[in-house]
């Protein structure tokens, strides 16, 4: 993280119809996705940006304010205003995030919380879960940041070892070993973390998760896995695409 403001190239047209504290959030945004502002840094704060440009200090807060309110820059008492860490933002399709982060340029990171057997009993849904399970815990980051607790449950005809999951995602192992996935049900929710995911996470509470519960069946209808996963609100975003 800088200690000191990073300033970059503003490009003004005061003839233009577009208005000036948009141009100005525009020129930050493009600073932001080119890499001269990286996350962590911290902009100039109003004063001196307006005083640079030569606007008033309500326009250069307006232009900041519409970052802040896209998620990319955060205010922060005694810091000033910063740089964030870019989401991951998914399409709602049967994906591995592992896969998904290292499409995007990301770099993908796993550290295995756990690795043992349980009782469908464990497990709310779905129903008809064979007797008993192999559970897998991850925790997942992007680039060295904390993104999502991962905890999935597989029948025991898939073995799974910590190294391989530390590298790979799940379902390329689970490809490898001959499944083909068909079908998925899954529910997307938001609720407040816990403290044990909050810690987990690096966030401070409360904060806000995003809950994806997933059944994933093969071409024959055959159970394949099942998973609850908890992401980090403030660094993960679902979309999807409606078709009118």
């Amino acid at each position: 993280m800088e200690d000191t403001p990073v300033a970059f190239a503003v490009e003004l047209d005061r003839t233009s119809p577009v208005p000036l504290y948009h141009q100005l959030a525009l020129a930050i945004e493009r600073a932001i996705e080119t890499g001269v502002l990286k996350p962590g840094d911290r902009l100039e704060n109003e004063v001196a940006l307006t005083a640079r440009l030569g606007l008033a200090r309500p326009t250069a807060r307006q232009a900041i304010q519409e970052l802040v309110n896209r998620g990319m820059l955060v205010r922060k008492r005694g810091v000033g205003t910063q740089v964030v860490q870019p989401h991951v933002r998914r399409e709602v399709r049967l994906t591995s995030l592992f896969d998904d982060l290292a499409a995007e340029g990301r770099v993908p990171g796993t550290e295995l919380l756990s690795l043992d057997e349980c009782g469908a009993e464990e497990v709310p849904e779905p129903p008809g879960l064979p007797a008993r399970l192999t559970r897998i815990r991850r925790l997942r980051s992007a680039d060295g940041v904390r993104l999502a607790i991962l905890t999935n449950y597989l029948p025991e005809r898939f073995t799974v070892a910590g190294p391989d999951l530390e590298r790979t995602g799940l379902y390329a192992l689970l490809r490898a070993q001959g499944a083909s996935f068909r079908i998925a049900h899954q529910s997307i929710g938001a609720r407040l973390m816990t403290e044990a995911e909050a810690t987990l996470l690096g966030e401070e509470e409360p904060a806000a998760c995003v809950t994806v519960r997933r059944s994933v069946y093969d071409d024959t209808g055959a159970f394949v896995e099942t998973g609850t996963h908890v992401y980090r609100a403030s660094q993960y975003t679902v979309r999807t695409s409606l078709v009118v």
